[in-house]
């Protein structure tokens, strides 16, 4: 988990909104307001505050604390730190949810194709 958050490829601040579909390689963060979709084959990190609704398709996700509406597809792992809340369906084969956690939807832990 370090490791994911030494190297920051991008970073949408706080603060700031996009729209639309994000595609990207290394680590991004996301602290601001982001609507749309994502799809990567390495780490999304969501930042406490941040607002996202996105359908999210990556290897990995870190929820820091911020709320996420949709559904998550992890391919390797997907953590979720209080105070994050998140609410959708979420699909990984390893998963760590804190406690104090707002989670709404349903999990499989199985093998993402």
């Amino acid at each position: 988990m370090g490791e994911a958050q030494s190297e920051i490829t991008a970073l949408l601040g706080r603060g700031t909104s996009f729209e639309g579909k994000l595609t990207f390689e290394g680590t991004v963060r996301i602290d601001g307001h982001f609507k749309g979709a994502i799809a990567s084959d390495h780490t999304l990190i969501i930042g406490d505050g941040a607002n996202v609704e996105a359908e999210i398709d990556v290897a990995t996700v870190i929820v820091r604390g911020g709320f996420v509406r949709g559904n998550i597809r992890a391919k390797t792992s997907l953590e979720v730190h209080a105070p994050g809340k998140l609410v959708g369906n979420i699909h990984s084969p390893s998963l760590f949810i804190d406690r104090g956690v707002e989670f709404e939807g349903t999990c499989k832990m199985a093998p993402v194709e």
